[in-house]
């Protein structure tokens, strides 16, 4: 099993644990719009460190980003197995492709 899934199993553990146990926890128990809002936080310091160029760092920020991610959707009870079954449904689609069926 990769850390993701085991990252994504850990996230679901948690959704009904005492936020004082866990800052999964916590931040679940903060709500949908907490967690999006921690989720759009790191993604800034993820772009930062993109724009910087320290690869190192970027690793880092993005890890946080993808935990943060999965604790948004797990807020919203979007699991990581949606999100895969997303991403399935789309491979061998062009993104240009796939963009445009949605209308956008």
């Amino acid at each position: 099993m990769s850390a993701i899934h085991r990252l994504s199993e850990t996230i679901e553990a948690r959704k009904g644990a005492d936020p004082e146990s866990s800052w999964t926890s916590k931040l679940l128990a903060r709500g949908p719009e907490k967690c999006a809002e921690k989720f759009g936080e790191e993604a800034v310091e993820a772009i930062i460190e993109a724009v910087k160029g320290d690869s190192e760092r970027l690793a880092s920020e993005a890890a946080d980003v993808l935990y943060h991610l999965l604790v948004m959707c797990a807020a919203r009870d979007v699991t990581l197995k949606d999100i895969e079954l997303e991403l399935a449904r789309r491979e061998g689609t062009s993104g240009i492709a796939e963009k445009a069926a949605r209308g956008q």
